[in-house]
C-alpha cells in the first residue's frame, strides 16, 4: 500500500508533459471534528494518488485545508472521494481562473495540530458563530458603503502584490500576528462599523470572523471563497474588480493575475514589478520580488553574497549550510537587509504603476486582431505550444498575438507550424496547431491573428 511519493518533482513534471492533458488548480477547506487524522490522511493519500491528484494538504482534528492540482478528466472522480465524508458533501471547490500543469509536483498530506496556525484557543469562543458570507457582487456593494472597514487577513508578502482598494493590509508575516493588531486598532468601531474581511480562499476568515464577533464586533462580514472565488465570479458575471493586482498563491505559480495593475516594485531596484521568486542559493531560498533585469544580473539571487555562493562547487555549498536553517527560518520573507525596496505596497501617491519597458510581457499592445483559438497545453522541455483553432484560419508567415492575464501580450511570426501532428502551411477551424513558443503559455491564453 503506497502512502508516500515514489517520483521526484522532475520525474513527475516529465510525466505530466508527456501526458499532455489539462490539469485544474483548486483549493478547498472544511472545519470538522476528525477523530483520527493519521488514518484520514492515509485514506486520502491512497484515493488521490490513484487519480494522479497532487498538492499540499494539511489535516488536523479540526478539519482539512488543501491546495491541489487535479487532471481535468478525473475532476468528478476526485469530487466523489470528498463526498465519502459527510462534512465534505457539497463542499465548494475554489477552481483557479488560470491553471498551471506544474502547480504542484508531489502529493503531500501532513497531519498538523491545526489546519491554519492562528494561535487561538478555540475552546474560549464559539467558532461556528461566523460572519456573514458575501458573494462578489455583495462584496463590491458593501465596499462602497462609507461605514465599511475592509481588512486583508493575509501576510505582507501576499498583500503587497495585490489587495482590495482601501483595505487595511497589516505588515505581518503570519495570520496569528494580525488578529491582536486589528483587534486593538479597531476597538472604537465595534458597534457602528461594518468589519469586512477577506483572504486567499476564505479559510483564515472563517476563524477570524468568529473571533471578532466574540470580541464584540457587531457587523462582521467575510468574502465567500476568498479572492480565488471572487476572481472567478467577477469574470463569469462581468463585474468590476475591486481587487487590484495579483493574488499570491501557494503553489509553483506564486501568483494569479486578477488585473493588469502592478502595485509592487522590485525589491532590488525599485522598478514596477510583482513577480515573486525564491533566492537561487538553496541555503537562503528567500522569497522576494525580482524584476527580469535584476533576475538576469543577480542570477536569481537576493544578494551578491548568495550569488557568490551559487558559483561555488556544490559540495562546498552543502558544507556552508550544514547545520543551518534555511529560507524564512533565517530571513523574514521579503525583508532581508540585502533588499533596498521593501515597502512594495506603498508606492508614491498610491499610484498604480505599470511596467513601461518595451519588452515587458504585460505591455498593452494596441493592434488590430481577430480571435483565432485558445491554448490547450505547453510542453515545457520542448518549448512547444498547443492551440485549438476555433475560427478563421492561420497561414505560415502570419503574425500572431498570444494574450492572457499572466502571459500578457506576446507577438510572434509563424515561421514553422504543425497541423494535427504534421508539418503544414495552413490551419483552419477544428485543427490542433503546434509551434515553438519561447515563453510559457497558460490555458487562459487566447490566440489572435494580427491584421494588417
Amino acid at each position: 500500500m503506497q502512502l508516500y511519493n515514489t517520483l521526484s518533482a522532475e520525474e513527475r513534471a516529465e510525466l505530466i508533459d508527456q501526458a499532455g492533458k489539462q490539469r485544474l488548480t483548486l483549493s478547498f477547506y472544511a472545519y470538522a471534528k476528525i477523530e483520527d487524522p493519521k488514518k484520514f490522511r492515509d485514506d486520502l493519500f491512497i484515493a488521490w494518488n490513484a487519480l494522479d491528484a497532487l498538492g499540499r494538504i494539511y489535516v488536523a482534528h479540526e478539519g482539512i485545508n488543501a491546495q491541489m492540482n487535479v487532471p481535468a478528466e478525473n475532476f468528478e472522480a476526485f469530487r466523489e472521494t470528498l463526498e465519502v465524508y459527510d462534512f465534505m458533501k457539497g463542499i465548494r471547490l475554489n477552481v483557479a481562473v488560470e491553471h498551471d500543469d506544474h502547480a504542484f509536483l508531489k502529493l503531500t498530506i501532513k497531519v498538523r495540530h491545526k489546519i491554519v496556525a492562528d494561535g487561538l484557543n478555540d475552546d474560549t469562543f464559539d467558532v461556528t458563530n461566523k460572519g456573514v458570507h458575501l458573494k462578489a457582487k455583495e462584496f463590491n456593494e458593501i465596499l462602497e458603503d462609507p461605514n465599511t472597514i475592509v481588512v486583508d487577513f493575509r501576510n505582507h508578502y501576499e498583500s503587497e502584490v495585490g489587495h482590495f482598494k482601501g483595505a487595511i493590509t497589516p505588515d505581518v508575516e503570519t495570520f496569528r500576528e494580525s488578529l491582536p493588531i486589528i483587534n486593538e486598532q479597531l476597538q472604537d468601531f465595534k458597534e457602528d462599523k461594518n468589519l469586512v474581511m477577506y483572504c486567499t480562499g476564505g479559510i483564515r476568515c472563517e476563524k477570524a470572523s468568529a473571533y471578532f464577533k466574540h470580541q464584540g464586533f457587531k457587523n462582521v462580514f467575510q468574502l465567500e471563497g476568498g479572492i480565488i472565488n471572487y476572481a472567478k465570479q467577477i469574470q463569469e458575471e462581468g463585474l468590476e474588480s475591486k481587487f487590484i493586482g495579483k493574488n499570491f498563491v501557494f503553489d509553483n505559480r506564486l501568483g494569479e493575475r486578477i488585473t493588469d495593475d502592478i502595485i509592487a516594485q522590485c525589491h532590488q531596484c525599485g522598478k514596477p514589478c510583482d513577480n515573486h521568486t525564491n533566492c537561487a542559493n538553496d541555503g537562503c531560498h528567500l522569497l522576494f520580488i525580482q524584476c527580469d533585469d535584476c533576475k538576469a544580473a543577480m542570477e536569481n539571487c537576493c544578494s551578491t553574497e548568495c550569488q557568490e555562493i551559487t558559483h561555488l562547487p556544490y559540495e562546498e555549498q552543502i558544507k556552508l549550510r550544514s547545520g543551518k536553517q534555511v529560507g524564512n527560518k533565517v530571513f523574514r520573507k521579503g525583508k532581508s537587509e540585502s533588499l533596498k525596496f521593501k515597502h512594495s505596497g506603498n508606492l508614491p501617491n498610491a499610484a498604480l504603476a505599470t511596467a513601461s519597458r518595451t519588452n515587458d510581457i504585460r505591455q498593452k499592445i494596441k493592434v488590430k486582431k481577430t480571435l483565432v483559438g485558445k491554448a490547450e497545453h505547453y510542453y515545457v522541455k520542448a518549448g512547444i505550444g498547443l492551440f485549438t483553432i476555433e475560427n478563421q484560419e492561420l497561414n505560415l508567415g502570419d503574425k500572431i498575438l498570444i494574450s492572457g492575464p499572466t502571459t500578457g501580450n506576446q507577438e510572434l511570426v509563424l515561421e514553422k507550424m504543425f497541423v494535427n501532428g504534421y508539418e503544414g502551411t495552413q490551419a483552419v477551424a477544428g485543427d490542433k496547431l503546434t509551434f515553438a513558443v519561447p515563453f510559457r503559455i497558460r490555458l487562459s491564453d487566447k490566440l489572435y491573428k494580427i491584421l494588417d
